[in-house]
């Protein structure tokens, strides 16, 4: 199996938030967060790098939106559907 920065990259993305994995064959949609987030993990950023680009790119009001969990939760998503290994982590 390729390692999860590989499988990342290999997956289709279209600017409307499409998601192909052809590796399994699977398909989702995600929202424009959730676009920038899979941008940046395809890139190999690290978690802060991710963390500011979306309070630079999205209205976030401290408290009541928590970035951290959020790219916590899109991770574990990936996780669940297989993009990555369950052993990814993000730093």
């Amino acid at each position: 199996m390729n390692q999860p920065q590989e499988r990342l990259k290999d997956l289709a993305v279209n600017d409307s938030g499409f998601v192909f994995d052809p590796y399994s064959g699977a398909t989702f949609s995600t929202n424009a967060a959730g676009l920038k987030i899979l941008a940046a993990l395809k890139d190999g950023e690290p978690r802060a790098n991710i963390a500011t680009m979306l309070r630079d790119t999205f209205e976030v009001i401290e408290g009541e939106n928590d970035i951290d969990r959020d790219i916590d939760e899109f991770v574990q998503l990936l996780k669940r559907n297989y993009v990555v290994d369950s052993d990814f982590t993000l730093e």
